[in-house]
């Protein structure tokens, strides 16, 4: 990690040299390997290493900026040159600035938050026979005619982070993934359905056997899809895609887009967004969790907070740009690449979840769709209108009948996220902690 600051501490060096006012430098450097087999043979593996330089400056209100993958010197002084060219002819724009000194994040030692898997990395022969038990699995599942593909995976990526105002910190993460995707009938009645799993911890990840057997499971399930009537309906959101609804919410909240009026919450601040019993938090300090982190993408500390406080909405999500267009103090939430400006994103986030299963609100709806995968989208973020195409199972009189697919939902996504009702089914290690959500009144358009 040395490495990676002293290389921020350099352009930030080669800035100042070229005419910068104030400046900040992100270095992200990180290995990847990907092992994927098909039918019993490997038919990719993949090893990526690479290292990104981001470098930022300003000058009065403007700025620009600029990346690379080289490290020498003399590339960093021609980026450093290049970047201090721009900005003078940029725009200006009273919003850009760094956080003043007594704005940054103190605790900086990310160790407790646990986002290094201290294990050895596999070797490609192990991820290559992890994948093959997930086909395997897959193709044992009675009903399914293929296996798409299945992987395994690991990356490692070391982030530093530096600027003129006396901020500098560094962290590293671990990921390792399987997935596996299948596929039920042939020809023109062929169906896919997959499963997968993602952590921090190879320790932590389900087995391969269980991803591939629960993808042929779905896959299998799926045979014999059709249309369903068209109408309105109770809709019932599998845990796998209901985070897409609150994904919508978040992105109405986002400070870019409250700037720039462009959103259906605009005007929501303290009004209820969820029904009165729910909140929506976000906590970036969650151990062993991707998205956690102590400090964002201009170094500010990050903390808890509640989105939403008993159905209301309480907060919007801002970085400093942000921020400073709205008259607010930023919550944290910058993030950026190498090769971009930072802008507001969220880490972790966690929706109040129910008593029922998702059996009870199938029961609960009586008639309607089970969504569990979503297709495309048209929403349209002043208004919130809300138009997915989808596909699922139908549900009769409590209990799922058959498989349905190219059909499309709508409905308005303030009316549907003010009535959503939750199950109990969210999984706790997803950066995303939503349950299945059933939205009681939908149009549906389907035959």
């Amino acid at each position: 990690m040395a490495s990676l600051q002293d290389l921020t501490a350099r352009l930030l060096d080669a800035a100042r040299a070229a005419g910068a006012e104030s400046a900040d430098a992100l270095v992200v450097q990180g290995t990847q390997v990907s092992v994927e087999v098909r039918h019993g043979t490997l038919e990719e593996a993949q090893r990526a290493e690479g290292i990104d330089l981001g470098l930022r400056v300003m000058i009065g209100h403007r700025q620009a900026v600029v990346s690379s993958s080289d490290r020498r010197d003399a590339t960093l002084a021609a980026m450093a040159e290049r970047a201090v060219a721009m900005a003078r002819e940029a725009p200006e724009d009273p919003s850009v600035g760094l956080a003043d000194p007594g704005q940054l994040a103190q605790d900086r030692d990310a160790d407790r938050l646990e986002l290094t898997d201290p294990a050895a990395d596999p070797e490609p022969a192990a991820l290559e026979a992890r994948a093959r038990e997930a086909e395997a699995a897959a193709l044992a599942v009675p009903g399914v005619t293929q296996v798409v593909s299945a992987s395994a995976g690991w990356s490692r990526r070391e982030v530093a982070l530096a600027a003129t105002n006396g901020f500098s910190a560094s962290y590293s993460r671990s990921d390792h993934g399987f997935s596996c995707g299948a596929i039920s009938g042939t020809g023109t009645g062929m169906e896919r359905d997959y499963d997968w799993d993602s952590r921090v911890f190879a320790a932590d990840l389900r087995s391969p056997e269980e991803i591939g057997r629960t993808a042929g499971e779905r896959a299998a399930a799926r045979e014999g899809s059709r249309k369903p009537r068209t109408g309105t309906f109770p809709i019932l959101y599998d845990e796998r895609v209901s985070s897409s609804l609150i994904g919508h919410l978040l992105s109405a909240i986002n400070g870019a887009a409250i700037a720039r009026g462009s959103s259906f919450l605009r005007d929501a601040m303290g009004t209820q967004v969820l029904p009165d019993h729910l909140s929506l938090t976000e906590d970036p300090h969650r151990p062993r969790s991707p998205a956690s982190r102590l400090w964002d993408a201009e170094g500010l500390p990050t903390r808890s907070r509640p989105i939403v406080d008993k159905g209301q909405l309480a907060t919007w999500t801002l970085d400093l740009a942000s921020a400073r267009r709205l008259g607010l103090e930023s919550t944290g939430n910058a993030a950026r690449s190498p090769s971009g400006t930072p802008s507001p994103s969220v880490t972790n986030i966690a929706l109040t979840q129910g008593e029922a299963t998702p059996e009870d609100l199938m029961r609960q709806m009586g008639t309607g769709l089970l969504v569990t995968s979503l297709i495309g989208s048209t929403i349209n973020p002043n208004t919130g209108d809300y138009s997915r195409g989808a596909s699922g199972f139908w549900v009769e009189n409590g209990e799922i009948a058959y498989p349905v697919n190219e059909c499309t939902i709508a409905g308005n996504l303030r009316d549907m996220l003010r009535r959503i009702i939750p199950a109990n089914d969210a999984r706790p290690w997803l950066t995303r902690v939503v349950p299945s959500l059933l939205v009681e009144s939908m149009t549906l358009a389907g035959d």
